[in-house]
């Protein structure tokens, strides 16, 4: 076949890809993030495309490419409310910098206003559909007066200026995935509509911030979203309850937005609340119930619904053994329309609030992300991805599902291969499934070498495109890719995770195991050349198998738990992980007792950013291959790939390429028996 981006790592790590979906109030407009490549070629900029609903007009892009916009919301009117640094006139001195901002682009073009500069930088928005208000995420330091929200712009200059980088802690925790947290920590500001023009026709479009939380313990959550009503009278929001032994469980608060007063909507010690939704008319808030796990039982997700002023939580569709995620009303306020995993695939759902009832709207094989309910309740806007196919806006009919594809400011790519599916059944007797990517040359005569590709989570599945994880760059080289779904995978029931709850390396092991004899035994797989690769969990199953079978002839463990024991305390959220497993657990799982095992040469990646898993994993990792590998003169067959300034991702496009050619180079050596070539992007 021609070959493919997928054939060249320049190619594709400067393919440009969608990002997200928004929809206005009126479902009028319909905007996409997009990322490309930036002009000096070593990260990626995002701006905002505006495209037709109907699926009619040509997509237009709406922000520059100088610097990168996030889609932030839009005003009662249309217009679009986006995030960005960018040049601007700051301060009483007037002075012009490039500072994070919140801006508008008004619905009928021209430029850009200014509505707010903040050094600490803007965060989530939710505005009010009718009546325009907004409130505003925004990170604050904890001495910022609540009356003077201003001062907080000259204290991080100050910080700035005297070059001091410490922070003193006195919650926990203290990171999160991939950064610091504090000296800033998230409140909620709230901001009266803002107005087109004053009286003369001048555009003012200065925010007045007025600060609603002021700094709590917990408080608002990192990471977590809020939704106002269409008055703008009540603001819900994800909230964080401090708990005993440096715990804490996700709640929701409900706040007053003209008093700041507030309190709690959804709170329990054995529960976590998460993803509020307003109904249209403001009288109850969707959300997602989730049971906190224990070392003995499993979480569960459960749609549920609650008064607005308060009262008790009602699930919906209790019985329903799949979880449910982003819940969205539809505008009469009788259904919810929400994401799930089922079989390795991703469909929406449509949830009738009062009885439970559900009826699948997609039939698909994609998975289904982003999904906005229009205006008219006729239809679904989304975006539409397989594992074959990248993100692609679509409109979905409510009534009978069918599903339109829109015009997309960037088209799908080629791929250099076919997917199928194939299944067997694990030692217990469930049945188990997986993707397999082929490439065109793969038969009985010509059969390929399989790669086992081993997804992260561990409560996910493969079910969706990944620019990070992607399987066809390997297919572009001749290999199969195999993307199981083992236990501990979601979209399957409760019972397929609680398999491999708490016993990491027993039926995860062992339905990977079998998935892979099923694989090999196809005639167009080589089961004389194989190999297996993961990252974060699935880094942790490459570590496992590579310490209780030999069967691979090499094995890449990206961003991987080692030592069970170690990893628990250092991780980001400690206090989840000690929710996960008890000691025993963790000694009985842990790969790095079984090191003296491991004869496969393994590639060890891992970024010193990582907070997730930290890098004290990787480190220790390595060492321990080499104590037990190296000859006299240092030589092992293990590499360790480092990346100084990469976190749990890697995320720059340099460092990807890099990511791609060293596993690859790997790859080649070991499965199939070339010689090693350090790769030319990590050139002495």
């Amino acid at each position: 076949m021609t070959a493919t981006i997928f054939h060249d790592l320049d190619a594709f790590v400067a393919t440009s890809r969608i990002a997200g979906l928004a929809i206005s109030p009126d479902s009028s407009r319909l905007v996409v993030s997009v990322q490309a490549l930036g002009t000096d070629s070593t990260g990626y900029v995002t701006t905002l495309w505006e495209i037709d609903p109907g699926g009619d007009g040509l997509p237009r892009r709406l922000t520059s490419p100088s610097s990168s916009a996030t889609f932030a919301g839009f005003t009662a009117e249309g217009d679009l409310l986006f995030t960005a640094k960018r040049r601007t006139t700051v301060g009483d001195a007037n002075t012009v910098e490039d500072v994070p901002g919140l801006w508008r682009l008004p619905r009928s073009g021209g430029e850009a206003d200014c509505l707010l500069t903040r050094r600490g930088g803007v965060g989530a928005l939710a505005v009010a559909a009718d009546a325009g208000t907004m409130v505003i995420g925004v990170p604050t330091l904890p001495s910022t007066d609540v009356d003077a929200p201003a001062d907080d712009d000259s204290s991080v200059d100050a910080r700035s200026t005297s070059k001091v980088s410490a922070i003193l802690h006195e919650r926990y925790p203290v990171r999160f995935w991939d950064h610091d947290l504090g000296p800033a920590t998230p409140r909620l500001f709230a901001a009266d509509p803002v107005t087109r023009t004053d009286s003369a026709g001048v555009a003012d479009p200065s925010l007045d911030l007025r600060d609603l939380t002021g700094d709590i313990p917990g408080g608002l959550s990192d990471d977590g979203s809020h939704h106002i009503t269409r008055d703008g009278s009540v603001v819900v929001a994800d909230w964080t309850v401090p708990e005993a032994a440096a715990g804490s469980r996700a709640s929701l608060m409900r706040i007053d937005v003209a008093t700041g007063d507030r309190r709690l909507l959804a709170d329990h010690q054995e529960f976590e609340f998460e993803s509020p939704q307003i109904s249209p008319d403001g009288s109850s808030v969707a959300m997602i119930r989730s049971e906190r796990s224990t070392p003995e039982r499993s979480p569960h997700s459960t749609l549920a619904v609650v008064p607005i002023d308060g009262g008790a939580v009602r699930l919906i569709a209790a019985d329903w053994d799949l979880w449910p995620s982003r819940p969205r009303w539809t505008p009469d306020g009788s259904d919810l329309v929400v994401a799930v995993d089922e079989q390795g695939r991703g469909p929406l759902y449509v949830v009738d609030v009062d009885s439970g009832s559900r009826r699948r709207l997609t039939h698909d094989d994609a998975t289904y992300a982003n999904h906005h309910v229009a205006a008219d309740g006729l239809s679904v806007f989304a975006l539409r991805t397989t594992i074959a196919q990248p993100l692609q806006p679509v409109r979905i009919s409510l009534a009978d599902g069918s599903v339109t594809m829109i015009p997309s400011p960037v088209p799908s790519p080629e791929i250099p291969g076919s997917l199928t599916e194939i299944t067997s059944i694990a030692d217990d007797g469930t049945p188990l499934r997986a993707w397999l990517a082929l490439p065109p040359e793969a038969s009985a005569d010509t059969p390929a070498p399989l790669l086992l590709w081993i997804h992260g989570g561990p409560l996910g599945s493969w079910n969706t495109w990944s620019w990070r994880w992607n399987p066809w760059t390997a297919v572009a080289r001749g290999y199969a890719v195999l993307l199981p779904d083992p236990a501990l995978s979601t979209g399957y029931g409760r019972d397929f995770i609680e398999r491999g709850w708490g016993a990491w390396g027993g039926a995860p092991f062992t339905d990977l195991m079998s998935i892979t004899d099923a694989a090999v035994a196809r005639d167009d797989i080589d089961d004389t050349r194989t190999s297996a690769m993961g990252g974060s969990f699935g880094g942790y199953m490459a570590n496992w198998i590579a310490g209780h079978t030999d069967r691979f002839d090499a094995i890449v463990t990206h961003a991987s738990l080692w030592a069970l024991d170690q990893f628990g305390p250092t991780t980001d959220a400690a206090f989840y992980w000690a929710r996960e497993m008890t000691a025993e657990m963790a000694a009985a799982n842990s790969p790095h007792l079984h090191v003296d095992a491991i004869t496969t040469p393994t590639l060890v990646i891992h970024g010193d950013r990582d907070y997730r898993v930290p890098i004290g994993e990787g480190l220790r990792l390595w060492y321990e291959l080499v104590r037990q590998s190296a000859d006299d003169d240092g030589r092992t067959p293990h590499r360790f790939l480092y990346f100084p300034d990469e976190n749990h991702w890697i995320l720059s496009p340099n460092n990807t390429r890099a990511w791609y050619a060293t596993v690859f180079a790997f790859l080649e050596q070991h499965v199939l028996g070339g010689d090693w070539e350090r790769p030319a992007e990590l050139a002495d």
